[in-house]
Formats: C-alpha cells, sequence, structure tokens
C-alpha cells in the first residue's frame, strides 16, 4: 500500500520560512517523480513544484520561483520543500505527489498517480 506522508505545516510570519517534508512508502521511490502543489481555500489545486526521479531536473510554478526550493533524498524516501520569504498568499493546505513517470515534470496533477492528505501552511502578514 503506498503512503505519502506530509509534515512540517504550521504557522508562520511574512518573510519567515518553513519546510515541508513528504515521507513515501510502499513503492519505488527513487523511480518517480514527486511533486508539490497546494490549494487555498475556495480554488483550486495548483501546481508549487516538481523534480525528477533523479533530482536532477525541478520545475516551479512562477509564483514562487526564487522563493521555494524542491530537494529529495531517495535513501530516506523523502521529498522536501524549503519555503522561504513567505507570503500570505502561500496560505494553503500542501499536498505532495508522486508521479511513475518518473523523469517527467508535470504540473497537471492528474498525471500524478499518489497523493498525501495535505499538510496546512499559514502565513500571516
Amino acid at each position: 500500500q503506498v503512503q505519502l506522508v506530509e509534515s512540517g505545516g504550521g504557522s508562520g510570519q511574512a518573510g519567515g520560512s518553513l519546510r515541508l517534508s513528504c515521507a513515501a512508502s510502499g513503492l519505488r521511490f527513487g523511480a518517480y517523480a514527486m511533486g508539490w502543489f497546494r490549494q487555498a481555500p475556495r480554488k483550486e489545486r495548483e501546481f508549487v513544484a516538481t523534480i525528477s526521479w533523479g533530482g536532477k531536473s525541478t520545475k516551479y510554478a512562477d509564483s514562487v520561483k526564487g522563493r521555494f526550493t524542491i530537494s529529495r533524498d531517495n535513501d530516506k524516501n523523502t521529498v522536501y520543500l524549503q519555503m522561504n520569504s513567505l507570503k500570505p498568499e502561500d496560505t494553503a493546505v500542501y499536498y505532495c505527489a508522486a508521479d511513475k513517470t518518473g523523469w517527467s515534470l508535470d504540473t497537471d496533477a492528474a498525471k500524478y498517480d499518489y497523493w498525501g492528505q495535505g499538510t496546512q501552511v499559514t502565513v500571516s502578514s
């Protein structure tokens, strides 16, 4: 059974930092591309960042480029999202997801095969 478990969410102030983690089990983690998405209240789920199976390629949404960094540790079956220079508009539930097309940098949520339950991030001004 595949499980993706996010952690590290919480509250922060504008300009601050948070680091999200997503621990994976039940899948050959190193073969999957991993992504982060978020969903704010009354908005659709949106792409944040993705990283290829080996970690050499990444892609970011324009809204987080230069502020967020996605990384992975295949030995620990974990993907991370370092969030710096937080803004109130970053407030959302953040989800990690696994894409069996490991080389692809999909920004479309429909392309992802497995999802975590999400972790809340709240940024105050």
